[in-house]
């Protein structure tokens, strides 16, 4: 199974504390003194004691470049409810965010499904690794004139599921100015803050926030989970973290639809607390999944199989674009049929990340 992005390289770490600290959890004989508190209703806001661990994870993660208000942290049952909340707090059915191609095939649910809002591709390429460009952002913006659709945001997943890269520094400024410029909102998907491999590290979008001109705050919103960064997916934790007094407050009032349970908040704010175990659990994950990331890079290299330069994220972004009788996605898919039934590898075909280019899989 090559096809989920599973964080699970430090699960001994993370049974090790939960050994050690028997009362974070009310279903421990040590912690269950605590069950009644716990287990009856509690403010929608989440327990001040989770926010404010998560903020402090949130800025950990960051390298402490950056600080985080948890009065603005805002809970969600994991990303996926996270954005769907902004979309509804941002669009109305019809209207459209930009996202810059190829992107996690999830977006289509979470942010369309329910909400009618569309997504509407930047299309990038391998002749500059995909990178996000202004002309890429301008063409995309223009062509959704054309179609008279209106544009109300920019979602950018950094770093990139399914490409394992980061945004720089002077991209990052760039898109800023765009949505800037435009007038639109900036979702920022954050998720895999914590997997940077190595040089040059993760740079939030909260960190350049300052160095960019006549920046409007209230046009940037991030979205973070303890999904992929901790592996924990079945937790459901999903984090709003915006700039904006007035989308904290409307998304406050639907998070009442995807809550986290306090049970999940208790555990996760003593973890996270617990700066020692924090700090040397982010280093350890960085490491182990660096060496998976070198391990299997040099293992299709010594085949021959090229892989775009990455240094975050769970994936690699494999390149078997001359195994292909055509450059199409039919024969695409023609070799994803072949690497599924007879070499037995799940992996996942570029086109159903929206890719612009045939020959492209994503190995989690």
């Amino acid at each position: 199974q090559m096809g989920l992005a599973e964080n699970q390289p430090c699960f001994d770490l993370i049974q090790e504390w939960m050994v050690n600290n028997p009362k974070a959890s009310i279903c421990t004989y040590e912690g269950v003194q605590d069950f009644q508190d716990i287990a009856i209703f509690q403010d929608y806001h989440g327990l001040p004691e989770f926010r404010k661990a998560v903020a402090r994870f949130m800025e950990k993660v960051r390298g402490d470049r950056v600080t985080f208000d948890p009065e603005r942290i805002v809970m969600s049952g994991g990303a996926t409810g996270a954005h769907e909340s902004l979309a509804f707090c941002l669009a109305d059915p019809g209207d459209a965010f930009l996202v810059p191609t190829p992107y996690y095939p999830g977006f289509d649910r979470d942010l369309r499904w329910r909400t009618g809002v569309q997504l509407f591709p930047v299309v990038c390429e391998s002749s500059n690794n995909f990178k996000v460009t202004k002309e890429a952002l301008e063409e995309a913006y223009k062509k959704a004139q054309e179609s008279n659709i209106k544009v109300k945001g920019l979602l950018i997943n950094n770093p990139s599921n399914p490409l394992g890269t980061i945004l720089d520094k002077e991209t990052l400024k760039d898109i800023l100015r765009f949505i800037n410029d435009k007038n639109i909102h900036l979702v920022c998907d954050e998720i895999y803050a914590a997997t940077a491999l190595c040089q040059p590290s993760f740079i939030s979008i909260s960190e350049v926030m300052n160095e960019v001109v006549g920046c409007n705050d209230d046009l940037v919103h991030i979205v973070y989970s303890l999904s992929k960064d901790l592996g924990f997916p079945g937790f459901r934790v999903g984090i709003i973290y915006s700039y904006n007094d007035v989308v904290v407050n409307i998304a406050r009032k639907m998070s009442s639809f995807g809550l986290v349970s306090t049970q999940t908040q208790r555990l996760i704010a003593s973890m996270l607390s617990d700066t020692i175990f924090v700090e040397n659990f982010i280093a350890k994950s960085a490491m182990k999944l660096s060496q998976r990331h070198d391990l299997f890079t040099k293992g299709l290299g010594q085949v021959e199989i090229t892989t775009l330069k990455s240094n975050a994220g769970l994936f690699i972004w494999m390149d078997l674009r001359r195994f292909l009788e055509n450059s199409t996605f039919d024969d695409e898919l023609k070799l994803w049929h072949i690497i599924i039934n007879k070499v037995k590898l799940n992996v996942s075909p570029g086109c159903s990340f929206h890719c612009s280019e045939p020959g492209w899989f994503r190995v989690c």
